[in-house]
């Protein structure tokens, strides 16, 4: 596809279509052999309308790796498309369309100032564990695949956000970035989260107590060789394995989201044509990139599911797994391999909805038309048990940084941090309510005082296109004061401030005493309960006790001198006005 997108860049500079031809014939002759030129001669850039957004997003789920945009406010997608790939989209009813001259884009990174290149990722993330040792931590876990080649090459990285604080059991949320190389927005997307956690801690209580309680894991450039490729405009997707489809082609490579080893090359979700976007490599877990992220993720993930695709993870299985793409404006979880839900599946649909909730983005099983298989999210989940999820940023692959911005960067973000919230039992929590505000006017109160807490509790924040997810009235919500349940800490009970726990939306109230507490700051935790048993997410705030004005403390014997001065004090004023009042 990218010799392609070459050739056709060459159109729009005024090249005529016989010329075209010559070119393709001379590519066809001697780029990349005959595994190339049969790839070129089988592709074809095709519209496809779509009649809705729910076939436009399975349009995008089961065709992302031949898609090159999407004109929404047309009604099509533009694919490269096979004559199988056209057969597959016909018989499910769709129209199909031939594009000859599809002009990609000539975009460079140069000219997207909110995307850092490998190496502002790299120095940026190290920056981070050199000025903040106490919360970060950077480590190398494997290699590229040039740099096991011996051909330069990088280093793949992880970032490890936590403290030092001993919490028994801290459970693990792992984010990987950028394993397709042309997703500009992947990694700095991770990279903002990575350092709004770490410029907020300790003076948002959210991010304070996550940090304490939890690790939060990142490899922000997970396919670096391939980014570099997609630094220069190229429409790169894969890695840069010299040993598919030609040393010097730019169809080479492995699609490393179709490389991991759990139901690698199953359900003719992936191709074996080497010169394919969607090549799924050699062998499982062939490519260093995914054996980098593979080993990592078993390292910090305790395996709590059975081998069997059929066994469950138990209900309180810790840790989730987010690996993150673009675009499509969608949240994706297993199975991608076959239309079979997970066993978790309802679970894996309630979190997918809360976090859709947050960024208004399409939840939906990650099959499509057809299966995807050796992904990501079907390895976490399969191989290890945890919560995992595709998450496609965005409408385009080299999003505008106005777009980044303004839209997608915070409205995404408290999507992570929710699941951050949640990591601990990913298959529970988000099926109950969330604190959606403290209302609380204070944030400090006198040692002595009592602190009046106020919040709002909801159990329908839920995105609820593709379905309904269902809600309940709440029935009870709780405050701990510095220690959470997980630790120990004792609960006090909140009430409704109308008197009644009669709704999915409620006001609760509390009334902390102060008197038991030191003088300085605390952290207070708070979750609500909803009708079916189900406790939502924890939220917080800060409460800082001040010491009480300082009363003087005199001894007897100085109190008995005092009032005595007093006393001399006062007959001498009377003597004075009596003379004043005589003259």
């Amino acid at each position: 596809m990218l010799a392609r997108n070459l050739v056709l860049d060459r159109v729009l500079s005024g090249w005529s279509g016989v010329r075209l031809l010559g070119v393709l014939l001379l590519v066809a002759l001697n780029w990349g052999g005959p595994a190339e030129a049969a790839s070129l001669q089988e592709t074809r850039v095709v519209r496809v309308y779509y009649p809705d957004d729910a076939m436009r997003n399975r349009i995008l789920i089961s065709f992302e790796s031949a898609l090159l945009e999407t004109r929404y406010d047309e009604g099509y997608h533009l694919l490269e498309a096979t004559q199988a790939d056209v057969d597959k989209l016909e018989a499910a009813g769709l129209a199909v369309k031939e594009e000859p001259f599809y002009q990609p884009p000539t975009r460079r990174l140069p000219g997207y100032s909110c995307y850092e290149t490998v190496e502002e990722t790299f120095a940026a993330a190290q920056g981070l564990a050199a000025s903040h040792p106490e919360l970060a931590e950077w480590t190398d876990i494997g290699n590229s695949w040039e740099k096991e080649a011996g051909l330069g090459g990088y280093d793949i990285m992880a970032l490890k956000l936590t403290t030092s604080q001993e919490i028994v059991e801290k459970p693990r949320f792992l984010l990987t970035c950028a394993l397709h190389a042309r997703e500009y927005t992947t990694a700095a997307l991770c990279l903002d989260f990575a350092e709004y956690l770490v410029s907020a801690y300790d003076t948002d209580p959210d991010a304070t107590w996550l940090l304490d309680h939890h690790e939060i894991h990142f490899v922000l450039q997970a396919n670096p060789d391939g980014r570099k490729k997609a630094e220069s405009g190229l429409l790169w997707r894969k890695n840069t394995n010299q040993t598919y489809c030609g040393v010097s082609s730019n169809f080479r490579g492995a699609d490393l989201n179709r490389n991991f080893p759990f139901q690698w090359g199953c359900c003719g979700g992936s191709s074996g044509n080497a010169c394919a976007n969607d090549y799924r490599g050699g062998a499982a877990n062939s490519e260093p990139e995914v054996s980098a992220l593979v080993d990592y993720a078993r390292s910090i993930f305790v395996d709590q599911k059975g081998a069997d695709p059929t066994d469950p993870a138990p209900d309180d299985a810790s840790g989730i797994a987010i690996d993150v793409h673009s675009y499509g404006e969608l949240w994706l979880w297993p199975w991608g391999y076959t239309e079979e839900p997970a066993p978790n599946g309802d679970a894996l649909q309630t979190l997918g909805r809360k976090l859709a909730h947050w960024n208004g983005y399409w939840p939906e099983q990650a099959v499509g038309l057809y299966p995807t298989d050796g992904a990501s999210d079907d390895f976490f989940h399969g191989d290890l048990g945890i919560a995992a999820f595709t998450l496609e940023l965005g409408t385009t692959f080299f999003e505008a940084c106005s777009v980044y911005e303004s839209t997608i960067m915070p409205n995404t973000i408290p999507s992570l941090i929710y699941a951050a919230k949640v990591a601990r039992t990913p298959y529970q929590t988000p099926s109950g309510p969330d604190i959606v505000s403290v209302m609380s006017e204070a944030s400090t109160a006198l040692f002595g005082e009592v602190f009046p807490i106020i919040v709002e509790a909801d159990d329908s924040q839920y995105n609820q296109i593709n379905g309904v997810e269902a809600t309940q009235s709440l029935a009870e919500g709780e405050y701990y004061v510095d220690t959470p349940p997980w630790s120990g800490g004792v609960a006090v009970a909140m009430s409704p401030a109308d008197g009644a726990f009669d709704s999915s939306y409620e006001v609760m109230e509390a009334s902390l005493p102060t008197a038991g507490l030191s003088v300085g700051r605390h952290i207070v935790f708070i979750r609500a309960r909803d009708a079916d048993g189900n406790w939502g997410a924890m939220s917080s705030l800060f409460l800082t006790i001040l010491a009480p004005p300082m009363v003087p403390s005199f001894s007897p014997e100085t109190r008995v001198a005092l009032v005595l001065a007093l006393l001399v004090a006062g007959v001498g004023l009377v003597s004075m006005r009596e003379r004043s009042l005589g003259g």
